[in-house]
């Protein structure tokens, strides 16, 4: 059935006439025309002729802060065709919330008007428990996009990745929904199963997955001995103690060396990020002077720089870190900065190129509502930003599968059934066995890790070489110097 009816202009209401009055005045009181003095007037001043780049520039700044009246008069009509014309009643309050709402998310994908839940939504992400799937997602083309799966979570053992787009929740199109209507469908009770269907490149179908809810309770920090000497700390998000863990963690695999690591992997692969200070914190960990990251924006608490303190609890031992696409935000800030410092060695692929700080607004009038903005870029040392670019790493090293071959070369005469035994020595097929079973023990420990993670496995091996060097270049100088005079004189001379 097809209704029709009148779309001829209606009289204002009462209250859209004073809110758009009270907008326009309400600019003019915050600074946007010149203040009105009540008391006596001053006699005229003699008025020397304006500058025209002085004109232009006064020009410019009033245009910038006057309201555009035709799209406010847009904005007033559009809202009273609703109320008169949609089919069913909707109240103001509604109104103007989804109108704020869609102010603040046409900005970029991480703007958003927080509503009361919103906030506790923003104190559970930052606290390490919460109940859900495990997935740090944000919004693309209207669809949910995974940045990184949390480790140990329902969502990494289901096969979720970074990068996968999530397009329908138990056969329900999410196209039309808020991050925050998304998120609350993909909660509920722990044990009941949720349907996600997605998108994933390289793969001509979308898949479906079946995640069961579980209680995520995030350990941020992890560490390991991955041999003698080298340790491994995995850091999953950067939540307001991180930083501080990481440092105990540190310690604890020092005292588990006596007291002395060769070289150390940080791995931050799929870490979404999180809090700025505390990935300030773990970088502070590594270098001991000089800047870390500094932010530039419109309001005075977006122009910020923090910088090393004097403590270097790493001793300044080999560093590699791992990063890939679902390495973002704070975790750029850490990598990026251990690259202009010369401290680390990047490996892995090409990170997520999220550069921008968010800052939680709250409203004056209703202290449980608030904006949570864009306020700033971020810039390493050295003055780059990261925003949609991304760190590069210093060693490119895909995820790749590998598997064991059997090395043929380990076949000796001593293996081969009926082979004559060595005259000298009688004891020579089982000494070669007790040789090969040692060989093997060792290569199976080198493979095992290049099998269950290729690119740790590279980056150890990175780590090795680091190391070798570092050791070399510390014995040549007492090597030279126990070395006679005239030698060296020698060596100069050509």
């Amino acid at each position: 059935m097809t209704k029709s009816f009148s779309t001829s202009r209606q009289p204002m209401p009462q209250w859209i006439k004073a809110a758009v009055l009270a907008l326009a005045s309400g600019f003019a009181l915050q600074g946007w025309s010149a203040p009105i003095d009540r008391g006596e007037k001053p006699a005229p001043a003699a008025v020397e002729p304006a500058e025209p780049e002085a004109d232009a520039k006064a020009a410019k700044e009033e245009k910038k802060g006057a309201l555009p009246l035709e799209e406010l008069r847009t904005f007033t009509e559009v809202l009273q065709l609703i109320k008169s014309a949609y089919v069913e009643d909707i109240d103001d309050k509604t109104l103007l919330d989804n109108a704020i709402q869609g102010m603040v998310s046409g900005l970029d994908p991480h703007s958003s008007y927080l509503k009361p839940d919103d906030f506790k939504e923003l104190e559970i992400n930052t606290s390490g428990k919460f109940g859900g799937l495990g997935i740090e997602v944000g919004m693309e083309n209207g669809f949910i996009k995974v940045i990184a799966p949390i480790d140990d979570t329902p969502a990494q053992k289901a096969g979720v990745k970074a990068g996968d787009l999530i397009i329908k929740l138990d056969d329900v199109s999410v196209k039309g929904m808020t991050l925050m209507e998304s998120v609350d469908k993909m909660r509920g009770k722990p044990g009941e199963p949720i349907k996600l269907t997605i998108v994933r490149e390289g793969t001509p179908k979308p898949i479906n997955l079946v995640v069961k809810r579980d209680i995520i309770k995030v350990q941020s920090v992890k560490s390991r001995v991955l041999e003698d000497g080298y340790g491994y700390i995995r850091l999953s998000q950067f939540q307001s103690e991180s930083d501080k863990e990481v440092v105990e963690h540190l310690n604890q695999l020092k005292k588990s060396q006596n007291g002395k690591l060769k070289g150390l992997v940080l791995d931050l692969r799929n870490n979404p990020g999180g809090v700025l200070q505390s990935a300030v914190g773990v970088v502070d960990a590594f270098i001991k002077e000089g800047l870390i990251v500094y932010t530039k924006g419109n309001i005075p608490n977006s122009q910020l720089s923090f910088k090393a303190s004097k403590d270097d609890p790493s001793e300044g031992m080999p560093l590699v870190v791992l990063i890939n696409g679902g390495s973002a935000s704070a975790s750029e800030i850490v990598a990026g900065a251990l690259q202009d410092h010369h401290r680390a060695v990047l490996v892995g692929t090409e990170s997520f190129g999220k550069g921008s700080v968010q800052t939680v607004l709250p409203l004056s009038n209703n202290k449980e509502k608030g904006l949570k903005l864009t306020t700033a870029l971020y810039y390493t040392p050295n003055g780059r930003s990261i925003q949609a670019e991304g760190i590069k790493p210093d060693i490119f090293v895909p995820r790749a599968k590998v598997t064991p071959e059997e090395d043929i070369s380990d076949y000796k005469e001593a293996d081969l059934q009926g082979h004559l035994t060595n005259g000298n020595r009688k004891s020579e097929k089982g000494n070669h066995k007790k040789s090969k079973q040692l060989k093997g023990k060792q290569k199976d420990e080198s493979d095992s890790l290049a099998e269950q993670d290729y690119q740790l496995s590279q980056a150890l091996n990175v780590l090795k070489g680091i190391h070798i060097n570092a050791t070399r270049d510390k014995k040549k100088p007492s090597a030279l110097a126990e070395e006679p005079k005239e030698t060296m004189k020698t060596a100069t001379t050509l």
